[in-house]
């Protein structure tokens, strides 16, 4: 896989991050914990958000990018505008951190030890991507429970 096709990967789901964030009927809805669901839509992508600039901005563009995971689950009625801009800014962020590096870096290892060894900065990638899709499906999931 090279760079282009990550970004692409990227963009594609963060895009997709959009549609759902917009679809929601009420606004409120984002925001709404109901039953077993353990966390909103919209503390769902402040962690998506949050993640991405760690692990790429900070990583991999050198942004110096502070991450406060804990405001990521506890911060609410962060308004759809707001969360929208921001994964617009995290799409530049992504293009930009992964526009730095070669395709022949994306198999060096990655700078930080993220699992049990060291990964490639490939390997990392893609579980990023995994990890966008995972919580993307739980947001549409949430969307259309709570959004009857």
């Amino acid at each position: 896989m090279n760079k282009n096709e990550l970004i692409d990967f990227f963009e594609s789901g963060l895009n997709e991050l959009i549609a759902e964030i917009e679809h929601y009927k009420k606004e409120e809805n984002l925001w709404r914990i109901e039953k077993n669901i353990s966390n909103s839509a919209g503390n769902l992508t402040l962690h998506l958000i949050g993640n991405l600039h760690t692990f790429i901005g900070k990583e991999i563009g050198k942004t110096n990018y502070v991450r406060n995971r804990e405001l990521e689950f506890s911060q609410k009625n962060v308004s759809r505008i707001v969360l929208i801009n921001s994964i617009h800014t995290t799409i530049e962020m992504v293009k930009k951190s992964l526009g730095s590096i070669t395709n022949e870096e994306l198999k060096n290892d990655y700078p930080i030890l993220k699992f049990s060894k060291m990964e490639t900065n490939e390997y990392l990638l893609v579980h990023l991507i995994k990890h966008l899709t995972y919580h993307l499906g739980q947001i549409n999931y949430h969307r259309r429970l709570l959004d009857e």
